[in-house]
């Protein structure tokens, strides 16, 4: 477990990441919570009082990692990129569990359950939280049948999100 106070930051110009507001893990606290390690990984513990969990590191290279805080995160904690932030961290070791209502769908779809159990689980993932986070019964039915038709088709989370961006008006 770490501990420490950082202050936010947000990227300007930086390719995919522009105009992410982030919290910067040094390497040397990094290596704290996981040794040697230069992948991606999940964390939990309290951005100042407001706990987290499943939230993922990401490298940055030369071993330092960024915690990405999205704006409903930063809402909570009333807290802007300059501002001061106290962080508690440690590995989140806990089993991403599939979403009950896809489970369902893909046990009655052979061809796209067998295409979910090649990816790797954080691939999985991806398509389970984004149809855990609908915010109704009907956003979350489009999802499903998005993401079964995605997965019939071999297509992966990233894929799936730029052919439905390309059919929206």
């Amino acid at each position: 477990m770490i501990s420490f106070e950082t202050e936010i930051e947000k990227f300007g110009e930086h390719g995919e990441k522009t105009g992410w507001t982030y919290i910067l893990i040094s390497c040397s606290l990094a290596e704290k919570l996981k040794p040697e390690n230069k992948k991606s990984f999940r964390v939990k513990g309290l951005l100042d009082e407001i706990e987290i969990s499943g939230m993922a590191l990401i490298p940055m290279g030369n071993g330092d990692f960024i915690l990405p805080l999205k704006a409903a995160l930063r809402k909570k904690l009333r807290k802007e990129a300059g501002k001061k932030l106290r962080l508690t961290l440690e590995v989140d070791k806990s089993e991403r569990k599939t979403d009950a209502d896809l489970e369902i769908c893909l046990e009655n779809d052979e061809n796209a359950n067998s295409f979910f159990l090649s990816l790797a689980p954080s691939h999985r993932l991806y398509f389970s939280k984004w149809i855990s986070e609908a915010k109704t019964i009907e956003t979350k039915e489009i999802r499903i049948l998005t993401t079964l038709k995605a997965l019939r088709l071999h297509w992966d989370f990233g894929k799936m999100l730029r052919e439905k961006k390309k059919l929206s008006p």
